[in-house]
């Protein structure tokens, strides 16, 4: 009697339902010659080799939080800020605190993330968090009080619109005069996690409010560039001039006006 073969598509079935790699399983596949299952057996191998990778950066990115979390520190709070350099739009800040048994591998500085994985990991941050503080300061206020005291602005009113009272700050590279404990990390965004979820927080969020304001001025390109000084950006304001969501002291802007 012929022994019936698995077709390639009920072979990806399984493969998607296999977690361990020392499975039997796979050694049958391997014995299979037909291309396709090769193909098939390798995209597995990598998809486990990178969910590895990131356990383990997730593992590292949690050494501040797990040495905090051993000296008795319950909530910690990470701070993080996108939106310094643009020339539209508010400086958006996010204070995130998340549980002790926060896993997810795969977060990591919002910067290095598409666009589709940020709202993949804002979801999953946002579902998983006990508490998301948002703060925001607008272009006008960055202009009245310069983008360094912005930034430290919208930390703040993220950190006090938190629902729960952290006992510890975990800072990208800022110290806030609050009368809370905290640690100041250059480059916190890649390597603590509690940062890196206040990062895609607040990148997510400020991205969403620059396109709102691509509706309501639609000739700028907001929902693109998200008011940096691309050419296109650069091209819309001389043609059509600056809106009350540009920052007047940032250059080029500084410099239109004075002419």
């Amino acid at each position: 009697m012929a022994i019936v073969q698995q077709t390639i598509k009920e072979i990806e079935q399984v493969l998607e339902r296999i977690v361990d790699s020392n499975d039997p399983i796979l050694k049958t596949f391997e014995n299979d010659k037909r291309k396709g299952v090769q193909i098939l057996l390798n995209r597995w191998f990598k998809k486990k080799e990178q969910e590895k990778k990131s356990a383990q950066l997730f593992k590292e990115m949690m050494m501040y939080e797990d040495g905090l979390y051993n000296r008795g520190v319950n909530f910690i709070a990470g701070v993080d800020e996108v939106g310094r350099g643009p020339l539209a739009g508010p400086v958006v800040a996010s204070s995130v605190i998340l549980p002790k048994d926060f896993f997810l591998p795969g977060i990591n500085d919002s910067k290095k993330l598409s666009d589709t994985k940020r709202e993949e990991l804002f979801k999953e941050i946002t579902d998983s968090a006990l508490s998301i503080g948002i703060g925001i300061v607008t272009a006008k206020q960055i202009d009245e009080i310069n983008i360094y005291q912005a930034t430290k602005l919208a930390m703040k009113k993220a950190i006090n619109n938190l629902s729960v009272q952290p006992d510890h700050l975990l800072i990208d590279a800022m110290d806030l005069d609050l009368n809370i404990p905290q640690t100041s990390i250059i480059k916190g965004d890649a390597k603590s996690v509690s940062i890196a979820a206040s990062s895609i927080i607040a990148k997510v969020t400020r991205d969403r409010l620059m396109k709102e304001l691509a509706i309501e001025y639609p000739n700028y390109g907001f929902e693109n560039h998200m008011g940096y000084g691309t050419s296109y950006h650069m091209e819309a304001l001389h043609e059509f001039g600056i809106t009350e969501e540009h920052r007047l002291t940032f250059s080029p802007i500084k410099e239109m006006i004075e002419k």
